[in-house]
């Protein structure tokens, strides 16, 4: 009887995961266009002009989609640059074929792949977080990709600890997709609003900023699992390619804050400044993860700095 129960239970679980996916989906539809690379499908949105010169390519973190970079900071730079906002794979609307595929080596060829597909040969890649690793692989292994790098509470070293138990389980064969497709979902809608302002101290999270940054996409099974193995496989891949961070041979500006309660300055920004040739750190105090949230000013400003350094070498080069 109490088999009987449980699998009732379960079942009903499921068919409401099933429609509040549905619901997510229809109020936060795709915003952009498809890229097929091997081993992912990637929604990019490529917003301002064309003709503006080095485009600025937004990668997110953890937990979230393009829509993370988009408001305010990636509005504010398309009205004079080219940028391309891209999902992740496996985030928001991009797809991957394999959960596995979640290193920051793998994903680095699949959005490298997407640019070359989209003609853009070369471009200021800006990433938050979870890509702070990402970005550093970029750098690493498409070089040729990327012209210079501005890194926003970047994530590049091993950390004591974990990425919490429940990403642990989600990742787990079996029993992670067992509760992704069933009890993921209707908790998630109880607690994401909390868990995102945690992110934002020990500043306020903006009114509205779940809906704005399109975060219950999370919270469909896929995506949710795709996440937890980026979250667990991640400390492996950083320590992986920390030995090669002197190797990165164009501009990097890291801007963190003290105190950023989710990515430890002192563990990621600091030590990466020092490995890495041209590098350059701002870490401003008060300030908590969002930093584009925070200071969309001051990371335009030093974005725009940036592409201003590079134009002589560009039209060098052209």
């Amino acid at each position: 009887m109490i088999v009987i129960s449980v699998a009732m239970a379960l079942a009903a679980l499921a068919l409401l995961t099933r429609v509040g996916v549905w619901a997510i989906e229809r109020a936060f539809p795709p915003q952009g266009r498809m890229i097929a690379v091997p081993g992912a499908t990637l929604h990019l949105v490529d917003l301002g002009p064309r003709d503006a010169g080095l485009p600025i390519v937004m990668l997110h973190g953890a937990s979230s989609n393009l829509e993370a970079m988009r408001r305010p900071l990636g509005d504010l730079l398309a009205r004079n640059h080219r940028v391309i906002l891209i999902d992740r794979p496996g985030h928001g609307w991009s797809t991957r074929a394999r959960p596995q595929d979640s290193t920051p080596e793998i994903q680095a060829r699949m959005i490298d792949e997407a640019l070359g597909e989209l003609g853009i040969a070369r471009g200021i890649f800006v990433v938050h977080s979870w890509s702070g690793a990402l970005g550093a692989r970029l750098a690493l292994d498409h070089s040729r990709r990327v012209a210079g790098l501005v890194m926003l509470a970047p994530v590049t070293h091993p950390w004591r600890g974990g990425v919490g138990r429940y990403n642990e389980i989600i990742a787990t064969p079996v029993i992670g997709p067992l509760l992704a497709y069933t009890i993921t979902l209707p908790l998630g809608y109880l607690l994401t609003e909390s868990g995102a302002r945690n992110v934002f101290l020990p500043q306020a999270m903006p009114d509205g900023f779940v809906k704005d940054s399109a975060t219950p996409l999370l919270l469909r099974p896929r995506e949710f699992i795709a996440n937890a193995h980026d979250l667990v496989t991640l400390k492996a891949s950083v320590a992986a390619q920390v030995s090669r961070y002197g190797d990165i041979d164009v501009p990097v500006t890291i801007i963190a804050g003290e105190p950023d309660k989710t990515v430890s300055t002192d563990i990621h920004a600091r030590p990466f400044a020092a490995a890495v040739p041209h590098a350059r750190l701002i870490v401003l105090p008060g300030l908590g993860h969002m930093v584009q949230n925070a200071e969309p000013d001051l990371v335009k400003t030093e974005i725009e700095t940036m592409i201003r350094e590079l134009a002589p070498a560009k039209a060098a080069a052209d």
